[in-house]
Protein backbone atom coordinates (compact mmCIF):
# COMPACT_ATOMS: atom_id res chain seq x y z
CA UNK A 1 0.00 0.00 0.00
CA UNK A 2 2.87 2.15 0.91
CA UNK A 3 5.02 1.61 -2.27
CA UNK A 4 1.87 2.38 -4.67
CA UNK A 5 1.29 5.52 -2.73
CA UNK A 6 5.11 6.81 -3.08
CA UNK A 7 4.35 5.56 -6.93
CA UNK A 8 1.27 7.89 -7.33
CA UNK A 9 2.72 10.42 -5.60
CA UNK A 10 6.11 10.74 -8.03
CA UNK A 11 3.83 10.42 -11.54
CA UNK A 12 1.74 13.10 -10.24
CA UNK A 13 4.79 15.16 -9.20
CA UNK A 14 6.07 14.61 -12.61
CA UNK A 15 3.01 15.65 -14.82
CA UNK A 16 2.74 18.75 -12.56
CA UNK A 17 6.23 19.52 -13.69
CA UNK A 18 5.44 18.68 -17.39
CA UNK A 19 2.46 20.77 -17.26
CA UNK A 20 4.37 24.01 -15.53
CA UNK A 21 6.76 23.88 -18.77
CA UNK A 22 4.10 23.63 -22.23
CA UNK A 23 1.07 25.12 -20.22
CA UNK A 24 -1.17 26.96 -22.18
CA UNK A 25 -2.96 29.24 -19.52
CA UNK A 26 -5.23 32.47 -20.99
CA UNK A 27 -4.83 35.37 -19.42
CA UNK A 28 -5.86 39.15 -20.36
CA UNK A 29 -5.16 40.76 -22.40
CA UNK A 30 -3.25 38.49 -23.83
CA UNK A 31 -1.84 34.59 -23.06
CA UNK A 32 1.09 32.91 -21.03
CA UNK A 33 2.28 29.54 -22.74
CA UNK A 34 4.91 29.04 -20.25
CA UNK A 35 7.85 30.71 -21.58
CA UNK A 36 9.53 32.69 -19.14
CA UNK A 37 12.53 34.41 -20.20
CA UNK A 38 14.87 35.64 -17.50
CA UNK A 39 16.77 37.92 -20.05
CA UNK A 40 16.83 39.47 -23.20
CA UNK A 41 17.50 36.40 -25.49
CA UNK A 42 20.32 36.07 -27.89
CA UNK A 43 19.01 36.78 -31.53
CA UNK A 44 20.94 35.38 -34.38
CA UNK A 45 19.78 36.45 -38.21
CA UNK A 46 18.03 33.23 -40.36
CA UNK A 47 20.16 33.81 -43.73
CA UNK A 48 18.37 35.26 -46.63
CA UNK A 49 15.68 35.63 -44.53
CA UNK A 50 14.14 38.70 -42.73
CA UNK A 51 13.81 36.88 -39.66
CA UNK A 52 16.02 36.25 -36.51
CA UNK A 53 15.93 32.82 -34.49
CA UNK A 54 17.36 32.15 -31.08
CA UNK A 55 19.61 29.27 -31.06
CA UNK A 56 20.04 29.23 -27.05
CA UNK A 57 16.44 28.56 -26.13
CA UNK A 58 14.59 25.91 -25.52
CA UNK A 59 12.01 27.19 -27.87
CA UNK A 60 10.95 27.92 -31.52
CA UNK A 61 11.64 31.28 -30.67
CA UNK A 62 11.58 33.69 -33.30
CA UNK A 63 11.68 37.27 -34.47
CA UNK A 64 10.37 38.89 -37.34
CA UNK A 65 9.48 42.77 -38.59
CA UNK A 66 9.26 44.07 -35.48
CA UNK A 67 7.34 41.29 -32.96
CA UNK A 68 8.46 38.43 -31.74
CA UNK A 69 6.83 34.32 -32.76
CA UNK A 70 6.55 31.84 -30.80
CA UNK A 71 5.16 28.29 -32.17
CA UNK A 72 4.23 25.65 -29.22
CA UNK A 73 1.81 23.19 -29.04
CA UNK A 74 0.65 23.30 -32.63
CA UNK A 75 0.13 26.78 -32.09
CA UNK A 76 1.88 29.95 -33.33
CA UNK A 77 2.21 33.14 -30.66
CA UNK A 78 3.12 36.71 -30.96
CA UNK A 79 4.22 39.72 -28.84
CA UNK A 80 5.96 43.09 -29.30
CA UNK A 81 7.94 42.28 -25.76
CA UNK A 82 10.34 39.27 -25.59
CA UNK A 83 8.33 37.66 -22.55
CA UNK A 84 4.47 38.31 -23.59
CA UNK A 85 2.07 38.16 -22.88
CA UNK A 86 1.57 36.48 -25.83
CA UNK A 87 -1.52 36.61 -28.33
CA UNK A 88 -2.99 33.68 -29.91
CA UNK A 89 -2.61 33.96 -34.39
CA UNK A 90 -4.81 31.64 -36.40
CA UNK A 91 -3.32 29.43 -39.23
CA UNK A 92 -4.31 31.59 -41.71
CA UNK A 93 -3.23 34.90 -39.99
CA UNK A 94 0.26 33.80 -39.59
CA UNK A 95 3.02 36.04 -41.70
CA UNK A 96 4.96 34.53 -44.57
CA UNK A 97 8.07 34.59 -44.19
CA UNK A 98 7.46 33.40 -40.70
CA UNK A 99 5.96 30.76 -42.59
CA UNK A 100 8.94 30.02 -44.56
CA UNK A 101 11.23 29.76 -41.85
CA UNK A 102 13.11 26.39 -42.45
CA UNK A 103 12.98 23.57 -40.03
CA UNK A 104 16.32 23.69 -38.96
CA UNK A 105 15.45 26.62 -37.04
CA UNK A 106 13.04 25.18 -34.90
CA UNK A 107 15.20 24.24 -31.53
CA UNK A 108 12.25 22.20 -30.53
CA UNK A 109 10.34 20.69 -33.58
CA UNK A 110 7.41 19.22 -33.35
CA UNK A 111 7.22 15.14 -33.73
CA UNK A 112 5.16 15.80 -37.67
CA UNK A 113 8.35 17.58 -38.89
CA UNK A 114 10.33 14.69 -38.95
CA UNK A 115 11.67 13.40 -42.00
CA UNK A 116 10.77 16.92 -43.43
CA UNK A 117 14.13 18.86 -45.76
CA UNK A 118 15.66 20.66 -42.96
CA UNK A 119 16.58 23.76 -45.58
CA UNK A 120 12.65 23.88 -46.32
CA UNK A 121 9.67 25.34 -44.76
CA UNK A 122 7.49 22.83 -42.77
CA UNK A 123 5.20 21.23 -44.88
CA UNK A 124 2.04 23.56 -43.54
CA UNK A 125 -0.52 22.22 -46.46
CA UNK A 126 -0.05 18.76 -45.40
CA UNK A 127 -0.49 19.76 -41.38
CA UNK A 128 -3.29 22.20 -41.40
CA UNK A 129 -5.34 20.50 -44.86
CA UNK A 130 -6.14 21.72 -48.34
CA UNK A 131 -8.50 24.18 -47.19
CA UNK A 132 -5.65 26.44 -45.15
CA UNK A 133 -3.56 25.93 -48.50
CA UNK A 134 -6.15 27.01 -50.65
CA UNK A 135 -6.23 30.23 -48.65
CA UNK A 136 -2.50 30.68 -48.64
CA UNK A 137 -1.78 29.26 -51.85
CA UNK A 138 2.04 30.50 -53.17
CA UNK A 139 2.99 31.19 -49.72
CA UNK A 140 6.01 29.04 -49.95
CA UNK A 141 7.16 30.37 -52.93
CA UNK A 142 9.00 33.90 -53.45
CA UNK A 143 11.52 35.39 -54.99
CA UNK A 144 14.72 35.14 -52.37
CA UNK A 145 16.70 37.48 -54.25
CA UNK A 146 14.12 40.27 -53.31
CA UNK A 147 13.96 39.45 -49.46
CA UNK A 148 13.18 42.40 -47.45
CA UNK A 149 15.66 43.99 -44.65
CA UNK A 150 15.52 42.70 -41.37
CA UNK A 151 13.73 44.96 -38.92
CA UNK A 152 15.87 46.41 -36.33
CA UNK A 153 16.44 44.47 -32.96
CA UNK A 154 14.89 46.09 -30.24
CA UNK A 155 17.75 46.23 -27.46
CA UNK A 156 16.65 48.71 -25.58
CA UNK A 157 14.65 45.63 -24.17
CA UNK A 158 17.94 44.39 -22.90
CA UNK A 159 17.42 46.87 -19.44
CA UNK A 160 14.19 45.36 -18.44
CA UNK A 161 14.88 41.82 -17.06
CA UNK A 162 13.98 39.82 -14.24
CA UNK A 163 12.03 42.12 -11.86
CA UNK A 164 12.65 45.29 -13.73
CA UNK A 165 10.24 43.24 -16.93
CA UNK A 166 7.27 46.09 -17.57
CA UNK A 167 3.66 45.53 -17.06
CA UNK A 168 1.46 45.27 -19.85
CA UNK A 169 0.17 48.86 -19.27
CA UNK A 170 3.84 49.90 -19.30
CA UNK A 171 4.90 47.98 -22.34
CA UNK A 172 3.43 50.62 -24.83
CA UNK A 173 4.68 53.92 -23.47
CA UNK A 174 7.86 52.37 -22.94
CA UNK A 175 8.28 51.14 -26.49
CA UNK A 176 6.87 53.85 -28.30
CA UNK A 177 9.53 56.40 -26.09
CA UNK A 178 12.55 53.59 -27.26
CA UNK A 179 11.45 51.91 -30.56
CA UNK A 180 10.65 54.16 -33.49
CA UNK A 181 10.16 50.98 -36.48
CA UNK A 182 6.70 50.50 -37.33
CA UNK A 183 5.94 46.95 -39.34
CA UNK A 184 5.86 46.79 -42.70
CA UNK A 185 3.54 43.31 -43.27
CA UNK A 186 0.45 44.23 -43.47
CA UNK A 187 -0.38 41.15 -41.25
CA UNK A 188 1.87 41.88 -38.79
CA UNK A 189 0.98 45.81 -38.71
CA UNK A 190 -2.46 44.59 -37.60
CA UNK A 191 -1.25 42.32 -34.75
CA UNK A 192 1.12 45.11 -33.21
CA UNK A 193 -1.66 47.67 -33.34
CA UNK A 194 -4.18 45.24 -31.58
CA UNK A 195 -1.92 44.91 -29.13
CA UNK A 196 -0.97 48.46 -28.72
CA UNK A 197 -4.88 49.26 -28.02
CA UNK A 198 -4.88 45.91 -25.89
CA UNK A 199 -1.88 47.78 -23.59
CA UNK A 200 -2.42 51.54 -23.88
CA UNK A 201 -3.34 52.53 -20.50
CA UNK A 202 -7.16 53.49 -19.91
CA UNK A 203 -7.14 57.73 -19.64
CA UNK A 204 -7.75 58.29 -15.74
CA UNK A 205 -10.88 59.25 -14.77
CA UNK A 206 -11.26 62.79 -13.00
CA UNK A 207 -12.33 62.15 -9.75
CA UNK A 208 -13.22 64.23 -6.21
CA UNK A 209 -9.45 64.56 -5.69
CA UNK A 210 -8.31 65.63 -9.75
CA UNK A 211 -10.93 67.99 -9.92
CA UNK A 212 -14.60 67.87 -11.07
CA UNK A 213 -15.63 65.60 -13.97
CA UNK A 214 -16.58 67.25 -16.97
CA UNK A 215 -20.68 68.52 -17.67
CA UNK A 216 -22.31 70.01 -20.12
CA UNK A 217 -23.41 72.91 -19.02
CA UNK A 218 -26.71 73.65 -17.63
CA UNK A 219 -28.92 76.80 -18.77
CA UNK A 220 -28.60 78.63 -15.95
CA UNK A 221 -24.68 78.77 -16.51
CA UNK A 222 -24.92 79.99 -20.11
CA UNK A 223 -24.71 83.69 -20.62
CA UNK A 224 -27.67 85.52 -21.29
CA UNK A 225 -27.58 88.98 -23.36
CA UNK A 226 -30.92 90.12 -22.07
CA UNK A 227 -31.79 88.54 -18.40
CA UNK A 228 -35.50 88.09 -17.66
CA UNK A 229 -37.11 90.46 -15.47
CA UNK A 230 -37.74 89.31 -11.98
CA UNK A 231 -40.68 86.77 -11.37
CA UNK A 232 -43.61 89.36 -9.50
CA UNK A 233 -44.43 87.44 -5.95
CA UNK A 234 -48.04 86.20 -6.24
CA UNK A 235 -50.28 84.51 -4.18
CA UNK A 236 -52.50 84.72 -1.09
CA UNK A 237 -49.60 83.58 0.95
CA UNK A 238 -47.57 86.41 0.80
CA UNK A 239 -49.68 89.25 -0.45
CA UNK A 240 -50.87 92.15 2.83
CA UNK A 241 -54.08 93.16 2.62
CA UNK A 242 -54.12 96.92 3.82
CA UNK A 243 -57.65 98.43 5.09
CA UNK A 244 -58.20 102.03 3.99
CA UNK A 245 -56.69 104.82 5.51
CA UNK A 246 -59.04 108.07 3.78
CA UNK A 247 -60.93 108.81 1.16
CA UNK A 248 -59.20 108.81 -2.12
CA UNK A 249 -56.55 106.18 -0.87
CA UNK A 250 -56.08 103.17 -3.11
CA UNK A 251 -57.26 99.41 -1.71
CA UNK A 252 -54.76 97.10 -2.11
CA UNK A 253 -56.92 93.82 -2.77
CA UNK A 254 -55.72 90.03 -3.56
CA UNK A 255 -54.61 88.51 -6.77
CA UNK A 256 -58.38 88.23 -8.59
CA UNK A 257 -57.71 84.12 -9.60
CA UNK A 258 -57.95 83.82 -5.86
CA UNK A 259 -60.31 84.32 -3.01
CA UNK A 260 -59.29 87.03 -0.21
CA UNK A 261 -57.38 86.68 2.52
CA UNK A 262 -59.18 86.48 5.81
CA UNK A 263 -57.95 87.95 9.14
CA UNK A 264 -58.99 87.46 12.41
CA UNK A 265 -61.11 90.82 13.64
CA UNK A 266 -60.99 92.46 10.26
CA UNK A 267 -64.40 92.33 8.29
CA UNK A 268 -64.54 92.25 3.94
CA UNK A 269 -64.43 95.85 2.83
CA UNK A 270 -67.08 97.04 0.74
CA UNK A 271 -66.70 99.12 -1.71
CA UNK A 272 -67.78 102.91 -1.41
CA UNK A 273 -70.91 104.23 -2.97
CA UNK A 274 -70.85 105.56 -6.64
CA UNK A 275 -71.18 109.30 -6.97
CA UNK A 276 -72.67 110.80 -10.25
CA UNK A 277 -75.91 111.91 -11.93
CA UNK A 278 -76.60 108.04 -12.75
CA UNK A 279 -76.39 106.93 -8.99
CA UNK A 280 -78.69 110.01 -8.46
CA UNK A 281 -81.57 109.15 -10.82
CA UNK A 282 -81.44 105.69 -9.75
CA UNK A 283 -81.99 107.36 -5.98
CA UNK A 284 -85.11 108.88 -6.96
CA UNK A 285 -86.98 105.92 -8.12
CA UNK A 286 -90.32 106.69 -9.48
CA UNK A 287 -90.34 110.34 -7.96
CA UNK A 288 -87.93 110.78 -11.35
CA UNK A 289 -91.10 112.18 -13.27
CA UNK A 290 -91.93 114.24 -10.87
Amino acid sequence: MRYGLIVLWILFGAVTSATAQVSIGIGLPGMSIGINQPMFPELVRVPGYPVYYAPRLNSNFFFYDGMYWVYQGDNWYASSWYNGPWGLVGPEFVPLFVLRIPVRYYRVPPAYFYGWRPDAPPRWGEHWGNDWAQQRSGWDRWNRNAAPAPAPLPLYQRQYSGNRYPQVEQQHTIQSQNYRYQPRDAVVRQHYQEQAVQKAPAPPLRGPQGGPQERSPRPQDLPRSNPPPPLKQAGPAVQRLQLPQQAGQEVVRPAPTQGPARHPGVQDQKQPPQQGPEKDREDRGPDRNR
